[in-house]
This record gives C-alpha cells, structure tokens and sequence, in this order.
C-alpha cells in the first residue's frame, strides 16, 4: 500500500455501502478475500479506502462509491489529520472559485508537479485575500509542496465534487461532516442564534460594515454577517482560525467582497487589533475560564468599566467588545445567566447601567446553545459617545414561554425550550420586535419628539398590556443599582400567573373539568379473564422483506427550514414536530412521515410507539426514531401499533449496553391474523391510545392549574374565598 493511503473504519465502509456495521463484520468473517487491515487497533482496525473500493465493485455490492462519500472517507483518512485536509482543501477551493482556467491548468500535470505549482498558486490568493504572509498572525499559512503532496489525491475529488455543488457548499459540507463527527471538541453557534444576533447588531442607528468577533470558533457568527466590508477575527485556536478564514471567504460567492482579516492568537492576552474601531462586535466568548489573564492585565487600559475579577471572565470580554467599538457601535454578545447576578461582577454591571453602555438583556430559550440545559442570555452593548447623555432605560425581556396542552386526540405544542427544539422564527419575532421597538423609543426621546407618548409606551410596559404580554419590560436603570445590581430578565418580569390571571385559571379549570368528563367515556371496559394465546408469529423484518411493510431510519439530511423535524423528544411527549433541518447539513434526502406510519424510538427500550396523524404528516423523521410504513391491504397500523407496545415484545428486540437501550425495531414480533382480526385488536388499541392522551392532558392541565393556584394567591390575584 502507498505509505500515504487513505485508510477507512469499518464504519466509514457500512457509510460508503449503504449497509450497518454488522454487514461488514459479516463480510470479514465469510470473504477471505475481504481486505486486510491496514492500521488501527484490534478492536477498531482500519483499511486501505481503494482496496475497500474495488473490493465492493467486484463483490457488486457497489455500482460506484458516492462521490460526496469517497471525498469525506478520503478527508477523514488523510495521514495528516482530518483538520490539515480541511485546510487545504479550502485552498484549494478558493483557487478554483476564484480562477477555474488555472485550476484546470494546476490539476492536468502530474500529482508531484500539481503540489508544488499549486503552492506558488496559493502563496498569491491567500495574501490577496488574507494579507501578507509576514503579517503578525495570519491565520492561514502558504502550504509548501511536501505538505500538499498527500493531499492531491483528496484535492482532485474536491474539485470534481465542486464542480457539482459549488465551493461554497463543497467546504460546509466537509467542514459540517468534521463538526459532527467530533462534538466534544467544539462548542458551536447555533445558525438561528447567530442569525439573530447579527440581525441585532443590524438594528441600530445604522448597519454594521465593519464586524469584528473576537473569539470566533468556526466562524458562524460572522458568516452570518456576510457582505460586510470587512471582517475581523481572532480565534486561540489556530486550527480553528484557519478554517474561519477559509470559511468566510468562501461564503463570498463572487470572491470580490470585503477586507477579511483573522488572526490567530488568545484575544484577551494578546489582541491582534489593539486599534481597530468597528461598527460591530459579536461574539460567543468561553465561559467559565479562570485562567484568562486575571494576573496579566491587572492595568490593561479595556477595563474601563472595572477590573474583572478572576471568575468573571465574561465581563472581561464584555469590555474588550467595548474597547473595540466605534462611538455609537453595538455588541452583542452570549452571556451565561450567572454574569447577570454573580455579586463579584455587580461593580462592573452598575457602571454598565450609570454609563449607557448596557443596552438590554435578554433571555434565551433553554436549549439556544451549548451548555443546552440553561437559559443564555444576549447583552446589547452601545459604546457611550462623547457628549451624549447616558440613557435612563434598560431593555429587558424572556422569550421563554410554557408549552400549551392540547385537546385529546391532537399533538401538545413544544414548550419553546430544548435542544434542537426551538422556533427560532418566533424568537427572532420577538426579540427583534422588543429591540427595535426600545431603540425607535430611545431615539425619539432623544430628539426631543413626543416625549410624553414615549414615557407612555414605558408605563404600559412596565404596568401591563402588550409589552408584559410579551415578556419584555423597559426598566429604569435607577431601579436596577441596588446592592445586588442583579440584570435577569426573569427577576424582574412579572410572573406567568400575574401575566395570565384568574381569567386563565378559569379557562385551565374547565378544560380539566371537561377531559375529566371524556375519560369516563374512553376507560377500558372490565377486563374479562382469557388463556393466553398461541399465535404464530412473525417478525417485522419478514414483513418488510415480504413487502407488507417499509422500514426507514431518521436521519441528518439538509432542507428547508419551512419543513418540521419529528423528534425523539416529540415522540415520547407526545407533541407536535418541534425540529429543524440544518441548511448545510448533509444532502441526504429526509424521510418525511405519512399519516398511519408508526414510529418507534431507537433508544431508551422503553414500549413507546406514535402512530402518524395527519397533523402531523409531512413532517421529516428525525434522529433515533424508526418508522414503520405498513401496506394497508396487509396491516392494520393500530393493530401493528399496538402489539409493538407490548413489554415482552419489546424486551427481546433490545439489546442492552453499558450506559443504554437500544431497539431493534426488525425483532418486533406480531402475530399472523387474518386483516378483520387485526382490524378489530386496531380499534380497541386506538381507544387505549386515545384514553392515555386523555390521562396525559389531565396530568399537564392539573399542573398548570395548581402552579397558578399558587401563584394566583401568592400574588393576591386569586382572593381565598
């Protein structure tokens, strides 16, 4: 083998065939012929990827390897590392975006001839587009010829995978495969909250040509803030900072846009544009870091709000965002809620609000961004202009809102929280609409126009009506410098009681009172004693192989994001589709579920089933869900739905690891029943189906009733009597 092969796992093979894992295993064992390992280890060996390939197309397992597949196998194998690949294939995709002619010229020599010309190519697009190599930091270095010589191989496919997909979507689709494939080491921007804070920043006096993120990670958040006329970036990681650079400068299609200028290097330590005064600063900083130069920049000049303390961390990005700033400019930055009440930080927070500098806070869902299980929080920042007086107004607002029970017989509403869960269209509705309401306000008052209609729309707000409807209230700052100097819009928002009043209680209560009612109607008759049947069983794997049903797998393919995702979570909480299709994930076409489809989750061996209503129908079938087709001639779907529950039946289709459960949805047994039989065990399943949903509405209803109850009295707005 060539000592600079790619080499592929026997999961990268079952992804190239299309097959699971246990098919390769099966090959090995039964094909001597099969190829041998290559490198590894014992338990995960690795193989050469060309001799998997021929292997395949002489087995006539495969026609041809997808060309998508066979350039992420290539990618991923590379003996430099995956990252390296990344690099310069996003090289080498700006040469061919920028100059195709030339391209064609560097790719018809000879591989060893292509590396070293392609070299002297790059040296002049990346200082044309990145600046001059001598430039303190550049994120992205010249690759010499011996680096770029295992890469051709990789390149050639690049370029032909490009010519399909274009250089843009060519560099996400890699760079995406590489994010997923190693999770724990990223912590990654969320495209809908990356939308919304550049839609943020974009909301003021003016929009923001010159954007600067200071900790930029992948770069999402300045992709998107595209068509700027420069963009700045500064990532410690220089890996990372190198795909950022790539990255923006592919998502400028033309290749004629602005200045992009990133560096590598700790922003904090060491910044890399000490005078730069952008119009725009967003950023993700880190959270929770001790060790971010506490001791170093004890008299750093940024800490013009206060000296952080050691583990407020956040504060001091916080301020570099500021310093950075032009007069007048707007931050916004990610925050943990802890920054909002830590007393170790109330000094800086007070000076913030005395200053101007501090806009608005606002809370995000549960599930917005990494870490998923807390409400983050958004911080608007205004650099204070010289001369201009100080706003005497906060913007605070909490656009989490509680999921609302639905009648029997339909799906519940997704609370807004969760992960992968989020309406971020409604969020961005929201949270747009309070901002640029609250600077339209600002400005008014500030010109000296309608003052008295201003303060108005500030009481209203503050008192009741449609701004504490929304969750949103303008708080004068006066109000907030007490000795906690606490800035979480949760603290200072009216309750979800006060919001609804004895008005909502009413209504919770009849609608409880009422599905009370129905659950008389839906309870099982007496159970009559019976032996145990022996009927002769079948397996859904026979089915599907017979034809009497359609297996599928929820997967990760790209699409619109007018189309819903049905997630695990949905399914076990019985609620409508709450996810979204990532718009650069892969191209793989999703399974969009039908009404009468069953769909079981892969994981947790629990006896949990879904039967697809119309509602619900057209929706794509999301990770860890399994989805059951069944032909109406042969199957009854409540019949197939109903002996899927079964405890027994489930317990031997799963198989069980350390940590988890898993289904296996092809060991389900069913048996043998002419279709009246199993029509009338389909409407006594139905009717238990129903009387569940009916007892699941009574347990969320009588919850909210109670919480209110409480709430209500606490509150005064519920009298005793």
């Amino acid at each position: 083998m060539p000592e600079n092969a790619t080499e592929v796992t026997a999961a990268g093979i079952a992804r190239l065939a299309g097959v699971g894992r246990a098919a390769v295993s099966n090959w090995r064992r039964r094909h001597a012929d099969f190829p041998k390992p290559v490198g590894g280890t014992e338990t995960s060996p690795s193989f050469s990827l060309s001799e998997v390939e021929q292997w395949l197309r002489d087995q006539g397992k495969l026609a041809e390897v997808p060309l998508r597949e066979r350039v992420w196998q290539q990618l991923a194998g590379h003996p430099l590392g995956p990252v390296p690949a990344l690099v310069h294939t996003g090289c080498a995709l700006l040469v061919l975006r920028n100059d195709p002619a030339a391209w064609r010229e560097i790719a018809a020599v000879p591989d060893e001839a292509m590396a070293g010309v392609l070299s002297l190519v790059l040296d002049d697009v990346l200082t044309e587009r990145f600046g001059p190599a001598e430039e303190r930091g550049r994120a992205v270095h010249t690759p010499g010829r011996a680096e770029l010589l295992p890469s051709v191989a990789l390149l050639r496919g690049v370029a032909e995978l490009a010519a399909e997909n274009g250089a843009r979507d060519t560099f996400e689709f890699l760079l995406g495969r590489q994010l997923d494939a190693n999770p724990r080491q990223y912590t990654l921007t969320p495209p809908g909250l990356a939308a919304l804070m550049a839609a943020l920043a974009d909301a003021g006096e003016r929009p923001a040509r010159t954007v600067l993120d200071p900790a930029a990670g992948t770069g999402a958040l300045l992709c998107a803030a595209e068509r700027r006329d420069a963009l700045y970036a500064q990532e410690s990681d220089p890996d990372l900072a190198s795909l950022t650079a790539l990255r923006l400068a592919l998502h400028d299609d033309a290749g004629t846009g602005g200045t992009i200028r990133v560096r590598a290097g700790d922003t904090l330590l060491a910044d890399a544009f000490p005078r730069l005064s952008a119009d725009a600063v967003l950023c993700h900083p880190p959270f929770n870091e001790r060790n971010w130069g506490h001791d170093e920049l004890a008299y750093d000049p940024r800490w013009e709000y206060g000296f952080p303390a050691r583990a407020e961390s956040e504060l001091a990005w916080v301020q570099h965002a500021l310093a950075r700033l032009r007069e007048g400019g707007t931050a916004v930055l990610l925050m943990p809620p802890a920054a909002a009440s830590r007393r170790s930080g109330r000094r800086i927070r007070a000076d913030l609000l005395r200053r101007g500098a501090l806009r608005a806070v606002i809370a995000l869902p549960a599930g917005a961004a990494p870490p998923y299980g807390i409400p983050l929080h958004l911080w608007l920042l205004r650099k204070p202009g010289s001369g201009v007086r100080p706003s005497p107004h906060v913007l605070l607002v909490d656009t989490a809102e509680p999921a609302e029970p639905a009648a029997p017989g339909q799906a519940a509403t997704a609370p807004a929280g969760g992960r992968d869960r989020l309406d971020w269209q409604a969020v961005h509705a929201v949270v747009l609409d309070a901002w640029q309401s609250f600077v339209g306000e600002e400005a008014g008052a500030g010109n000296g126009a309608a003052e008295g209609q201003a303060d108005d729309t500030r009481g209203r707000a503050r008192g009741g009506g449609e701004g504490r409807k929304e969750g949103r209230r303008v708080v004068p700052v006066i109000e907030l410098l007490d000795d906690d100097v606490d800035l979480a819009p949760a603290r200072r928002l009216p309750p979800p009681a006060a919001t609804s009043g004895p008005a909502e209680l009413i209504r919770v209560r009849e609608r409880l009172t009422e599905t009370l009612g129905l659950t008389g109607t839906l309870t099982p008759p007496p159970v009559l004693p019976s032996e145990p049947a022996h009927w002769p069983l079948t397996t859904v794997g026979e089915l599907a192989r017979a034809g009497a049903l359609r297996l599928y797998t929820g997967g990760s393919g790209a699409g619109p994001a007018s189309v819903p995702v049905l997630t695990e979570h949905d399914v076990l909480g019985s609620t409508a589709p709450s996810g979204s299709l990532p718009a650069d994930g892969p191209s793989e076409e999703p399974v969009l579920v039908e009404a009468g489809d069953v769909v079981v989750p892969v994981l947790g061996g629990g006896s949990v089933v879904r039967v697809i209503d119309d509602a619900t129908a057209g929706a794509a079938l999301g990770r860890n869900l399994q989805l059951l087709r069944p032909d109406p001639v042969a199957l009854d779907t409540w019949f197939l739905a109903g002996f899927l529950r079964g405890t027994a039946n489930t317990r031997q289709a799963s198989s069980y690891a350390s940590t988890a459960t898993r289904l296996d949805a092809r060991r389900l047994q069913l048996p043998r029943l002419p279709l009246a039989e199993q029509r009338g065990y389909g409407e006594r399943f139905r009717a238990l189906a129903d009387f569940e949903e009916a007892l699941r509405l009574i347990g969320r209803l009588g919850g909210r009733l109670v919480q209110g109850m409480y709430d209500g009295l606490a509150d005064g707005t519920v009298a005793p009597k």
